[in-house]
Parts: structure tokens; C-alpha cells; sequence
């Protein structure tokens, strides 16, 4: 408790008598102090031994009461101690409302303590002592927000390091670590059970909405995590919920495309999963903005897994196609593409490309003399499929 700006030389002189004597009294000042904040909270005592806790009581009424009557050039020695303790508390967990109390609590008490000496003697002491009120407060104060400050900075601290702890830990199970008890350490750090259905979700490093309010609101739990190229969520599924559900709640919140993995059965499972997830999003065309399944994508992922394999039949099948010019070789793919998508309807086919039914066969025939294939065969029709996707998802341009 420090602060020694007071009306005049004599005032100072006479609050300087007061802290002395009252130095004598601090055990009893800090007996006093334990009492009151025992009965406030029991939380005190459980931060704290009684020995360790008596101690450093005593030695910030000490030193506060010290530098109430030091020359005013006198190092802060009070504020000094109040940031080392604010840190020290915010380490030990103990809540900043009860800091703040305990500071509080002890200025109340070596305020009454300082106006009880005066009481009996001169009635000079006891004006001089009224008129240092404010300066007796206003260093409480300073000690309080100093401790308060150091305390939220140290909390931040540690929440902040707490945080790239339980992100290592994440990211090592995205990296299918197989460190022993490393899931176990995950689900404790993110309150997550270590065995239950999980899925993961890669996302395309695009402009994003926000999501994190409504993927909450959708019943759904996201982790995420940022990576140069992409953006990785662990979503931690709950009976009843699906994959479905997980598509429905990213989609139209997300700018660009994304991969979801199958379920898998807990976390040590979740390199695998993300794994699968990436191979999901390379199943995306550049220019796509749905988040896909891979259940639902498995033919095409199969392409897009060996693209050694997928350049040469994209050779074998499209060999002649290719040479074409492009503006010719893009409509008869087009014609394929949205003929395959209306499951073999050219009625609807054309009805999508603006032209006659007769067009579409045409353009289709034409392409089974290029590819020497027949769509009317399942053999030719599933290396024309994969093909298709093969070259789509190259982003060739031959």
C-alpha cells in the first residue's frame, strides 16, 4: 500500500509514526486477514498451504505498510510485489475476484488499524491520519489493478500455451501419430471421449463465411485447424448423426470445395480419416464449391489416387478426342458429361443443352468412333466414366 503524495511534510511525518508502530502489529494484522478470507471463500486455503500462505500474506502487508511511510523516491516495492503475486495466483488458479478481495480485504484492515493507534492520542494525529485517506486508498487501488493486470496477463499466457499444447496434440493424431496414450491426452485436453465416431473435414484454402456459430447450431461439434493450403475440422458425431448432416451443415458456408471422410471408430483414427478427406476433396474439379463424400466419390477417388494411372487412360481413352480443336473436343465432353448425368436420357440430356435429342446422339456417336468404345457396353462405358473424371480433374487442356 503505497502512495506518499500528502498535504504537507507534517502530515507525512506524523502517517510515518503511525506505519511504524503499526509494523509491530502485522502478525496480527495477517492472523486477522487468513480468518476473514477463510470464512469468505474456502477456496483460498485450498490454493495455498497455511505456512506458505501465512508467509506471503505477511509479507505484502509488511512491505505495503512500509512503503506508506518510505520518502516518495523510493522504489514501488508494493506494485512490484502485487505484479509478482498477481502472476504467482493466476499460475496457482486461484479466480481474480478473490485477488482482488484479498487486497481489498487487507487494506480495510490496515486502514482501521492505522486510525485505532491514532484514536487514543492527539487529536492532530488523527486529523493528519483522515487526511491521508486518500492517499492510503488510492495505493490500494494501484496494488489492486496491478496484481489484476499481471494476473490477466499471466492467464492469457497460459491459456495461449495451453492451447498450442492441445493443437499439438491434435495435430498429431491428424498426422496418424501412434504415439502410446497420445489419444488419451487429446480426449482429456479437448473433452472429447478418445473412443466414439468421428469423421474429418478438409476444406480448400478459399474466403470463407463464417461458420462457427451455425455449425454449432447445427448440432454439430467443429475442431478446426489451419493449414497453408486448407482448413482441417474434426467433427465429433453423436448418435444419430450422419454424414449427411455434416454435408447439410457446411453446405452454402463455405466458398470453396471440401472432403469428408467415412466415420471412423475414435481419435487415434483421425490421420486415416484425414487422409481419406484430402483424397474426397481431390475428387472436386477446381472450379466446385460443394463438399463432397467419399463414399459417395469412390470410383472417382480411385482415379485421382494413382494419377500415373489416370493420365494413361485418359490417353488410351481420349487419345483421337484430343486432338480435336478445343472449342469441339469441350462440347462432345459436355454432351458426355450431362448425358452421364441424366443417368443415359438424351431426351433430357438435350432439354440441359439447349439442342435436339438427334444432336445428342450424334455427338455421342461420334465419340464412340473417337474412342473407338461403345456406351452401350458397361466395360467401354465405365473407362469412358473414369476417363472423363481423370481429365476434368487434371484440368488438362491438350
Amino acid at each position: 500500500m503505497g502512495g506518499r503524495r500528502l498535504r504537507t511534510g507534517h502530515d507525512w511525518k506524523l502517517l510515518a509514526e503511525s506505519c511504524t508502530a503499526l509494523l509491530e502489529r502485522v502478525p496480527e494484522l495477517v492472523d486477522e486477514h487468513l480468518r476473514q478470507l477463510a470464512e469468505h471463500s474456502p477456496v483460498y486455503a485450498g490454493v495455498l498451504a497455511p505456512d506458505l500462505q501465512w508467509r506471503e500474506a505477511e509479507e505484502a502487508i509488511r512491505i505495503g505498510i512500509e512503503t506508506l511511510s518510505a520518502p516518495r523516491e523510493s522504489p514501488r516495492r508494493d506494485l512490484e510485489h502485487a505484479e509478482d503475486l498477481g502472476r504467482h495466483r493466476a499460475q496457482q488458479g486461484l479466480p481474480l475476484d478473490l485477488l482482488v478481495h484479498a487486497y481489498r480485504n487487507a487494506g480495510y484492515l490496515v486502514w482501521d488499524a492505522l486510525v485505532e493507534g491514532a484514536a487514543g492520542r492527539e487529536p492532530e494525529r488523527l486529523a493528519a491520519l483522515m487526511r491521508s485517506a486518500t492517499v492510503v486508498w488510492s495505493a490500494v487501488d494501484a496494488q489492486t489493478q496491478t496484481a489484476s493486470e499481471a494476473y490477466r496477463a499471466t492467464e492469457a499466457e497460459l491459456r495461449r500455451r495451453t492451447d498450442e499444447q492441445l493443437q499439438a496434440l491434435l495435430d498429431a493424431l491428424l498426422e496418424g501419430q501412434a504415439t502410446p496414450g497420445l489419444a488419451a491426452r487429446a480426449a482429456a485436453g479437448l473433452d472429447l471421449p478418445e473412443h466414439g465416431p468421428y469423421a474429418v473435414v478438409v476444406l480448400r484454402a478459399v474466403r470463407r463465411d463464417a461458420h462457427g456459430q451455425p455449425l454449432r447450431g447445427a448440432g454439430f461439434r467443429f475442431i478446426w485447424r489451419m493449414r497453408a493450403d486448407c482448413e482441417i475440422g474434426v467433427v465429433a458425431l453423436t448418435p444419430g448423426q450422419g454424414l449427411d448432416g455434416v454435408a447439410q451443415a457446411l453446405d452454402g458456408r463455405c466458398s470453396g470445395p471440401g472432403g469428408i471422410s467415412p466415420v471412423v471408430p475414435g481419435l487415434a483414427e483421425l490421420g486415416r480419416a484425414r487422409r481419406l478427406a484430402e483424397l474426397a476433396l481431390r475428387t472436386c474439379p477446381p472450379d466446385a464449391s460443394e463438399v463432397v463424400r467419399l463414399d459417395q466419390r469412390m470410383p472417382t477417388a480411385l482415379v485421382v489416387s494413382q494419377p500415373e494411372l489416370a493420365d494413361r487412360l485418359v490417353s488410351d481413352v481420349f487419345g483421337e478426342l484430343l486432338a480435336l480443336e478445343p472449342a469441339d473436343r469441350a462440347v462432345l465432353l459436355e454432351t458426355l458429361d450431362v448425358w452421364l448425368t441424366c443417368e443415359g436420357s438424351a431426351g433430357r440430356a438435350a432439354g440441359r443443352l439447349y439442342c435436339h435429342r438427334n444432336t445428342v446422339f450424334n455427338r455421342l456417336r461420334r465419340l464412340e468412333q473417337l474412342t473407338s468404345r461403345s456406351l452401350a457396353r458397361p466395360r467401354d462405358l465405365i473407362e469412358m466414366t473414369l476417363a472423363l473424371d481423370a481429365y476434368r480433374l487434371s484440368g488438362a487442356r491438350r
